[in-house]
């Protein structure tokens, strides 16, 4: 039987759950999940194989109208997503507005790659809402393949992944067997980190912060990190530190557990708070953190 494999990239609004439902598709967490919007800031990669296929996912940014040029650069993952799939994974939710997103639900229409349109968070409607949102979805993107599906249920997992294998190219596996995702540790120390930032702070101090891994040191018994949670105002910092260190002591305790189960080994975290005020549309600084090539 010939190997399938290619890329299958993942696109849509914020809060429609895609990191949710990469996930799933991977079986691991590879992307960090919040109710906040925004939450996904790189194009994170997630490897499953098959006996004879391998499918490479591709979490993209949010599409959102850029304000700085932070998002200028979150935007163009989504852009060079649809530009280089092999199947393009849009998702939706049963209470997004198909409106919201014109320009890109007509690119959908045009693209010469197979599109799978889900339809995510299901468990929040009924049978006859959803029918009627695959039925407009449809009309809207009539080559497409419309799945309903709840990442969080777990349910419609196994369909994407047979619709997926069968509309891939016919192709050799793009990496090893046992590779799993296109991030090393390092990044994944520092995407949760930013998590924990994400659900212990309100307002714009999630927005506002980026986490660099200045040093990451792989022992024998455990893993010393050390990480610099870089803001944008001396206000902010005090936020982020909290009363007497409170509110950074929790955000690192509950990093450092997180990371503990994630690499299977003990963790010795340090984190540091410090202010560059520029670092959204300084393209030196976005080139450090990963956001400019």
């Amino acid at each position: 039987m010939a190997h399938r494999s290619g890329f299958v990239n993942i696109i849509g609004n914020p809060n429609v759950g895609k990191s949710t439902l990469m996930n799933a598709m991977v079986g691991e967490k590879l992307c960090i999940v919040t109710a906040k919007a925004q939450t996904t800031r790189h194009r994170i990669m997630g490897i499953v194989n098959g006996e004879d296929w391998q499918i490479v996912y591709s979490d993209t940014p949010g599409i959102l109208k850029p304000s700085y040029r932070l998002q200028e650069r979150m935007l163009s993952y989504v852009d060079a997503a649809i530009g280089d799939a092999d199947v393009i994974l849009y998702v939706t939710d049963t209470v997004e507005q198909p409106e919201k997103n014109l320009e890109y639900v007509s690119r959908l229409r045009d693209l010469r790659c197979p599109v799978v349109v889900v339809i995510n968070k299901i468990d929040l409607s009924d049978q006859a809402g959803v029918n009627a949102l695959i039925e407009s979805w449809q009309q809207r993107v009539p080559a497409a393949t419309v799945i309903p599906a709840s990442a969080r249920e777990g349910f419609g997992i196994e369909t994407i992944l047979h619709t997926v294998v069968d509309l891939l190219p016919v192709a050799p596996p793009w990496y090893d067997k046992d590779t799993f995702t296109d991030r090393n540790l390092r990044f994944f120390a520092s995407e949760i980190i930013r998590e924990k930032i994400l659900l212990n702070y309100k307002e714009e101090i999630p927005y506002c912060c980026q986490v660099e891994v200045e040093r990451f040191i792989e022992g024998a018994e455990r893993y010393d990190i050390d990480a610099v949670i870089y803001v944008m105002r001396e206000s902010q910092k005090g936020i982020v530190i909290g009363k007497k260190g409170a509110a950074l002591k929790r955000t690192g305790t509950q990093a450092r557990l997180e990371m503990e189960d994630f690499f299977q080994k003990k963790v010795f975290l340090q984190l540091y708070v410090k202010v560059d005020p520029d670092w959204r549309e300084n393209r030196k600084e976005l080139r450090k953190f990963g956001y400019e090539e």
